[in-house]
C-alpha cells in the first residue's frame, strides 16, 4: 500500500478590524446631530415655559405655559408686523437676485473682450462680509451729507439747474433699502450657479431651436428655462434659507428700525433674547423662524419646478 499524504488545511488568515461604510458616517452623523439637532430641540423644550431673565420668578422656577408663547407671538400685531417683513425682505430679495442673476448669466454667456474680468468684479461683493456691507452701503453710498448717491444727484441736477434734495433712505424707504443692499449680496451667487446650469446646456438644443423657427424668447422659454430647473431649485433654496436669516446688515445700518421697519425674525430673535432676557418667547420666535424657512423654501421649490414643467411642455 501506498502512503497517501495527508493535506492540512492552510490556516485561516487574522481578520483585522473592518470598518463598514455606515460605520464612516455615524461619527459625521453625530456631530451633526449634537450641533444642529440638539441645540432645535432644546430650543423647542424652552419656547413652552415663561423664563425671562430680567424678570425671574420668587422660587426661581420657569413656569409651564404651553403654546402661550406661541400665541402671544402670532396674535401681536407688532409681531406679526415682524412676521410680514421678514416675507417682504426673502420674496424681494429673490426677484431681484433671480433676474439680474439669470440677466448677467446670459450676459457672461456670450464670448467677449474682458469677460474673465467682468466676471471676477461682479463676484466680489459676495466676498464681503454682510457687517461691512451695511457700514459701506450706510456711510459711504446712502449718507445724505456726504454720501455718493447724494452727490450724484446734487451734481446731476446743477447739469439740468435743478436743486434735488438728497434723500436719506434707510429713513424714508428703510426695508426697500435692505432689500437692495441684501440683492447686491446675494446676486453674484445667483449668477454664478445659473451661468454654470447656462454653459451644460448643448449647443445643439439652441441650433435645433434656431432651425425650427424660435425667436430669442421662445429660445429661452422652451430651451434655456427648462435646463435651468435644477439652477433654479438651488438658488432658491440656498438663497431662502440665507435670506431668511439676514441680521448684519439690520444690525449694522437700521438695528430694526425706524421703529419696527426692518425688523424681522432673526433681529426680532436677538432682541427677545439678548436685548430683553426673555428666553421662552426668544425661543419660541426661533421656533417659527425655523417653521417659516421650510414653509418658504418648499413652496417656493415646489412653484419655479411647476412653471418650468409647464414651460417645458
Amino acid at each position: 500500500m501506498t502512503a497517501v499524504p495527508l493535506t492540512s488545511t492552510p490556516p485561516r488568515p487574522k481578520q483585522g478590524f473592518k470598518l463598514t461604510p455606515s460605520a464612516l458616517i455615524w461619527p459625521a452623523l453625530l456631530y451633526l446631530i449634537m450641533t444642529t439637532q440638539v441645540p432645535f430641540f432644546l430650543t423647542v423644550w424652552y419656547s413652552f415655559f415663561r423664563w425671562n431673565l430680567q424678570a425671574p420668578t420668587a422660587d426661581g422656577s420657569h413656569p409651564f405655559v404651553g403654546f402661550d408663547n406661541y400665541v402671544n407671538l402670532l396674535t401681536d400685531p407688532l409681531n406679526l408686523r415682524v412676521i410680514l417683513n421678514t416675507l417682504i425682505l426673502t420674496g424681494g430679495t429673490l426677484i431681484i437676485t433671480l433676474v439680474l442673476g439669470a440677466s448677467l448669466a446670459l450676459l457672461l454667456n456670450r464670448p467677449f473682450a474682458g469677460r474673465a474680468l467682468l466676471r471676477t468684479i461682479l463676484i466680489s461683493s459676495f466676498l464681503v462680509m454682510p457687517v461691512v456691507t451695511a457700514v459701506v452701503w450706510k456711510n459711504m453710498l446712502l449718507n445724505p451729507l456726504f454720501g455718493f448717491f447724494s452727490w450724484f444727484v446734487v451734481e446731476f441736477g446743477k447739469i439740468f439747474h435743478l436743486v434735488i434734495t438728497p434723500v436719506d433712505y434707510l429713513s424714508a424707504h428703510p426695508l426697500a433699502t435692505i432689500i437692495v443692499m441684501v440683492s447686491w449680496e446675494w446676486t453674484p451667487f445667483a449668477m454664478l450657479i445659473l451661468l454654470t446650469g447656462l454653459q451644460s446646456l448643448p449647443d445643439d438644443q439652441i441650433e435645433a431651436a434656431r432651425l425650427d423657427g424660435a425667436n430669442n424668447w421662445q429660445e429661452f422659454r422652451y430651451v434655456v428655462l427648462p435646463h435651468w430647473t435644477q439652477a433654479l431649485e438651488v438658488v432658491i433654496l440656498l438663497e431662502t434659507i440665507n435670506v431668511l436669516q439676514v441680521y448684519g446688515e439690520i444690525y449694522a445700518s437700521t438695528s430694526g428700525g425706524p421703529g419696527i421697519a426692518t425688523t424681522n425674525l432673526p433681529f426680532s430673535v436677538y432682541q427677545r433674547l439678548l436685548q430683553e432676557g426673555n428666553v421662552g418667547v426668544g425661543s419660541a420666535a426661533g421656533v417659527i423662524a425655523v417653521i417659516l424657512t421650510n414653509v418658504l423654501a418648499i413652496f417656493m421649490l415646489r412653484l419655479i419646478n411647476r412653471n418650468t414643467q409647464v414651460g417645458g411642455h
